[in-house]
């Protein structure tokens, strides 16, 4: 029971926060929500009992004054918890996943096999490095499992991109 609790049923992006993206990214967005909706474990720190706070959860994130934000609410779309993170120790994985993002989809179209793994496996590394940041500053607050991270990041980097 504790389980099926503890996950998002809702995932929103802020519309005035999003960097309009080619249609590679936006795609990459509507996947990462997906696929963070039907697969995620995802809870609010200390809030394990069998209180009304305890999930499902919903999840707006967003940008505001240079940073990012995670608004849950509880299923009903109560609030329940703020956390504003400093985007500063995300700038350099950012800069560095966001340059590898535009070589590899400018590569997917001409490059050899071989290229594009290579710039692909970079940008899983940088993916991982910047997910298991998001853990880090995350840790106190919120607790989500790895895969779910990842999503996140993904969805963190469709914010952050301004192309």
């Amino acid at each position: 029971m504790a389980g099926e609790r503890r996950r998002l049923v809702a995932v929103t992006l802020d519309e005035g926060s999003i960097g309009r993206g080619n249609p590679d990214q936006e795609h990459e967005r509507r996947i990462a929500i997906y696929d963070l909706v039907e697969e995620n474990s995802f809870g609010l720190s200390g809030r394990d009992g069998p209180g009304p706070d305890g999930g499902p959860y919903r999840l707006a994130i967003g940008l505001q004054e240079g940073k990012l934000v995670f608004s849950v609410a509880d299923e009903a779309g109560a609030p329940l918890m703020s956390h504003l993170l400093s985007l500063q120790p995300f700038r350099s994985v950012l800069k560095d996943y966001l340059m590898l993002c535009d070589t590899y989809y400018r590569a997917i179209r001409t490059a050899s096999p071989s290229l594009i793994e290579a710039i692909d496996m970079g940008r899983r590394g940088l993916h991982d490095e910047g997910a298991a940041l998001l853990g880090e500053r995350l840790r106190g607050k919120v607790e989500a499992d790895p895969g779910t991270l990842r999503r996140l990041f993904t969805l963190m980097t469709a914010l952050h991109y301004k192309g």
